[in-house]
């Protein structure tokens, strides 16, 4: 990971037990996420009313890494997300669905 985080474009930092990664919902980050999961306003709506499948966080995330370290595999950051828990997840998706609704 390279940078500091740009707050203004969204951007955010998820931490694992091993790694930080940077996620930055760019607009082609957004789209491939779109074109794997479908409507990301309809994402965004399942995230506030508890529905979020933790496959799609994921997908969401993946789509978003930016810099991913040489090697690692979506399986590989899958774990990694999954075995730091969705309160360390939950910061970072707060922050990408905010940047997805235009929020500040």
């Amino acid at each position: 990971m390279t940078g500091a985080v740009n707050s203004a474009r969204g951007e955010a930092i998820l931490q694992t037990e091993n790694a930080a990664f940077m996620l930055r919902p760019s607009f082609a980050a957004l789209v491939a996420a779109e074109a794997e999961l479908g409507s990301l306003f309809a994402l965004v709506e399942n995230a506030a009313e508890g529905r979020m499948k933790l496959a799609d966080m994921i997908a969401l995330f993946w789509h978003c890494l930016y810099e991913p370290p040489a090697g690692v595999t979506r399986e590989d950051f899958a774990e990694a997300v999954v075995a730091a828990g969705l309160s360390s997840a939950t910061p970072a998706l707060k922050t990408i669905l905010a940047q997805i609704l235009g929020a500040r």
